[in-house]
């Protein structure tokens, strides 16, 4: 299992990665580290740190109440997953061999 207090820590003051339309309340206040779904998650066990984005307070609930519409998903969590890991790279809390 993944587990950084520094990705988690980085949530804080971010702009929600979510955008939930409908949803986000854009409130950077509330912003957290939201664990997404994957096969490193299971019953009472959170998925990877590397398996989160920033989520607002009201983006997060609906990702924990699944109040996000089954054909919409993969989209926002996969935006919000990749709007991440790119703030992180900025951070340099991520690194790719290569990359600029």
């Amino acid at each position: 299992m993944i587990i950084s207090k520094k990705l988690r820590d980085s949530a804080r003051g971010q702009q929600c990665s979510l955008n939930i339309a409908g949803v986000c309340r854009y409130d950077t206040e509330t912003t957290i580290l939201a664990h997404l779904p994957d096969e490193s998650n299971g019953m009472g066990k959170k998925a990877d740190d590397i398996s989160a984005c920033f989520a607002c307070s009201n983006c997060h609930t609906a990702i924990d109440t699944h109040k996000v519409p089954a054909g919409d998903r993969d989209f926002y969590f996969r935006r919000a997953m990749i709007r991440t890991w790119r703030t992180w790279f900025e951070m340099g809390l991520i690194s790719i061999k290569g990359a600029k």
